[in-house]
C-alpha cells in the first residue's frame, strides 16, 4: 500500500500541542490494517511477538529475523500509521557497531519508522549511535522485560529522592542522546508524571498512570485474546477469546453432524 507515514518527528511534535499518543501492537497483516483504521498514532511490533504469537515464555528466543518477518507484514498491509519494530534480545546489547547494524536491517528491510530499544543507562551511547546514523529511536526504561533475569521486581520502586532523581536522569540523557519519545513501564505514577515533566520528547506508559503523554498496551490484552493472567494495568475492551472458542465448536458440532458443508457451500 502507499501512503505518507507519520514520521517520528510528528510523533514528537504532539507533546508540544498536548495531543495524547495512542499506540497498540499489531504483529501481523490481519490485524495492523484494523489497528490502523480504529485511529491509532503508532504501532508498536514489540518482541512480545515471542510470548503472544509464537509460544514461547518470554521474549528472549525471538530474533531479529522473526521481528522483521513481522514487522514487514504490518508495515506492507498498513498506510500512513507510524510502525516501530522492538530490537530484539541481543540484536544490541553485544557492541555499539552490532546494534547500529541491526537498527539498519530493521529499517533497511521492513520500511518501518523507527526501532525501540529497551535503554538502561549502559545503551545511552548505542541509542545515540543508533540515531547518529540517521534511525530514530524510541527508548524504553521502568520494567525492562529483555533484562528480567537480572532485575529484583518488575516494578521501578526508585524510593529514595536519590533513586528517583536518577531516573529522570537517565530520561534526560536518552533525551539528550537524540531519543524522540521514551516508553516508561511499570513505573509508580507520580515518578512518570515528574519525567514527563522534564522532558520535551513524549513520554508513553503503560501501567504508568495518565500522566504521560501517551498510552501502549498489547492488542490481544485489550482483546481477550491468549487466556493469560489480567494485568493491573490492562482494560480490556472486547472477549475475542470466548468468540473464537464458541465459532470453533459450532464448527466441530456442524463437520460432525453433518450440517456442514449444505448444497451452498458446494461446486458443481
Amino acid at each position: 500500500m502507499s501512503g505518507q507515514r507519520t514520521s517520528a518527528l510528528e510523533i514528537a511534535k504532539k507533546k508540544a500541542r498536548g495531543e495524547k499518543i495512542v499506540v497498540l501492537t499489531s504483529y501481523d497483516s490481519a490485524t495492523a490494517p484494523l489497528v490502523e483504521q480504529a485511529g491509532v498514532d503508532v504501532i508498536l511490533v514489540g518482541d512480545s511477538v515471542g510470548n503472544v504469537m509464537l509460544g514461547y515464555p518470554d521474549s528472549l528466543p525471538v530474533t531479529l529475523e522473526d521481528m522483521i518477518r513481522h514487522t514487514g507484514a504490518v508495515v506492507r498491509s498498513t498506510e500512513r500509521v507510524h510502525v516501530v519494530l522492538d530490537l530484539p534480545f541481543m540484536s544490541y546489547q553485544p557492541s555499539v557497531e552490532q546494534a547500529v547494524r541491526s537498527a539498519g536491517r530493521a529499517i533497511k528491510e521492513t520500511g518501518c519508522g523507527a526501532v525501540k530499544l529497551e535503554a538502561g543507562e549502559a545503551w545511552v551511547d548505542t541509542a545515540r549511535a543508533i540515531v547518529r546514523a540517521g534511525i530514530p529511536v524510541m527508548g524504553h526504561i521502568g520494567f525492562t522485560p529483555q533484562y528480567m533475569h537480572v532485575l529484583r521486581s518488575k516494578r521501578v520502586k526508585a524510593e529514595s529522592p536519590e533513586a528517583q532523581q536518577a531516573f529522570v536522569n537517565l530520561a534526560r540523557r536518552l533525551e539528550d542522546a537524540g531519543c524522540y519519545a521514551l516508553v516508561l513501564e511499570l513505573v509508580p505514577r507520580s515518578l512518570a508524571a515528574r519525567v514527563t515533566a522534564a522532558l520535551e520528547i513524549p513520554t508513553i506508559g503503560i501501567g504508568s498512570g495518565p500522566e504521560c503523554d501517551g498510552q501502549v498496551l498489547v492488542l490481544h490484552d485489550i482483546l481477550g485474546i491468549g487466556g493469560g493472567a489480567k494485568l493491573r494495568h490492562v482494560k480490556q475492551y472486547a472477549n475475542l477469546g470466548e468468540e473464537i472458542l464458541n465459532a470453533a465448536r459450532r464448527f466441530c458440532e456442524d463437520v460432525r453432524s453433518g450440517a456442514f458443508p449444505t448444497d451452498e457451500h458446494c461446486f458443481e
